[in-house]
């Protein structure tokens, strides 16, 4: 149903026959670089958080981990993930195939400064075995992206 729903989002700016599909599992950064033969930086990972709002995704490159303290001064708290049980039940999509595209209305997607180095990313589309390469704009736009935040670490020449 995960790929479904991305699908359906996807097919509201005609992208849905976009979706690229592999034989191989793309369900983390390095395997999905592999399957798109391109740098695991540009893979456009979704990762899930708890906040005292509900439940965020924060899309990021795949070379960038969460800056503990970034994420406290932008949400107000400790940067707490979902379980994967909580993540299905909140996004519809499965670990390893979670991306913003159709999600429920009470997620909020945020889109990290990480990924603006790159003309285009690859995030995935409901499976762990599915992506779309698309630009910022188009990723934020198809996947009702609230705005932009920092909360990044690890893809700055200076860390």
């Amino acid at each position: 149903m995960s790929v479904e729903t991305a699908s359906a989002c996807l097919a509201r700016y005609g992208r849905q026959q976009d979706i690229l599909f592999f034989d191989r599992s793309s369900a983390t950064v390095e395997l999905a670089a592999q399957a798109l033969h391109t740098e695991g930086c540009r893979i456009a990972k979704t990762l899930s958080f708890l906040t005292k709002e509900g439940p965020i995704l924060v899309v990021t490159a795949g070379d960038a981990r969460i800056d503990n303290a970034r994420y406290k001064a932008r949400f107000g708290q400790k940067a707490k993930m979902l379980t994967p049980d909580q993540v299905v039940e909140w996004t519809t999509h499965p670990v390893g195939g979670v991306c913003p595209f159709g999600v429920p209305e009470n997620v909020t997607v945020y889109l990290d400064e990480s990924l603006r180095r790159f003309e285009t990313v690859y995030p995935a589309c409901g499976s762990g075995n599915s992506a779309i390469c698309l630009t910022c704009d188009e990723l934020y736009t198809y996947g009702g992206a609230t705005g932009w935040v920092d909360v990044c670490k690890g893809w700055r020449d200076e860390e």
